[in-house]
């Protein structure tokens, strides 16, 4: 199997070296979707939260070390096909009925941008989308096509999977707080991700707080007040 260089002229193989970047990202990859994929089975919701945080928060290391990393370059100028994508929608599906009710979140897509309005999310989603770009860099990796891989990973990380996760890393740390603090969560039953914005009518998220209370949601997420 033949090395792939990226653009700092590092050699990533595919021999297993622990030492080696290629190797520990795609390792931390890997775990992050295995580990969603049981988390969705709903085998421990007790646990899926505190889960959830652990696993995001260890895949941002990864994302964190690809966007440090100078830009890598692919061996060929056009991308290889893996073929057709695996379909995730019973994964978003079942991680959807996990975190329900606290599955929609308010966001701010770019911080940089002023006056920008926080839209809905779902955490399903982030995670489901984050499982798919993963995987389509995984396809290439195991293909020994290690700066490809290298490469998609990074790129979907500054334009994707990073930007996302790193919501839903927001929303899963903000919502442990509200349990540890004993703070009531707002009520976000009225907020769709259809909606296009968490504003009301009268432009306030707090128009209807209080319905969705900590100590209600503690118990099946996983999640144990002090």
């Amino acid at each position: 199997m033949s090395d792939r260089t990226t653009a700092d002229g590092t050699l990533n193989a595919t021999e297993g070296d622990p030492d080696d970047f290629a190797v520990q990202v795609s390792d931390q990859v890997e775990s992050f979707i295995v580990a969603i994929a049981e988390i969705a089975k709903g085998d421990d919701p007790d646990s899926a939260v505190p889960h959830l945080l652990l696993q995001v928060s260890q895949l941002l290391l990864a994302g964190g070390r690809l966007g440090a990393h100078q830009d890598i370059v692919p061996d060929e100028r056009y991308e290889p096909d893996v073929g057709p994508e695996p379909d995730v929608d019973e994964l978003r599906e079942r991680l959807a009925a996990l975190l329900d009710p606290v599955d929609v979140y308010a966001e701010v897509f770019d911080p940089y941008k002023t006056r920008t309005a926080p839209v809905p999310c779902r955490i399903s989603d982030d995670l489901a989308d984050a499982v798919t770009d993963l995987r389509h860099g995984m396809a290439h990796y195991r293909a020994g096509r290690v700066s490809e891989a290298l490469w998609w990973w990074q790129f979907s990380y500054l334009t994707n999977w990073g930007p996302t996760v790193s919501a839903a890393l927001r929303a899963l740390q903000s919502l442990v707080a509200h349990v540890r603090l004993d703070t009531p969560l707002d009520d976000l039953d009225g907020l769709d991700t259809d909606s296009g914005s968490v504003e009301g009518d009268d432009g306030d998220l707090e128009a209807e707080a209080g319905a969705v209370m900590a100590a209600e949601i503690a118990a099946p997420l996983g999640l144990k007040q002090r």
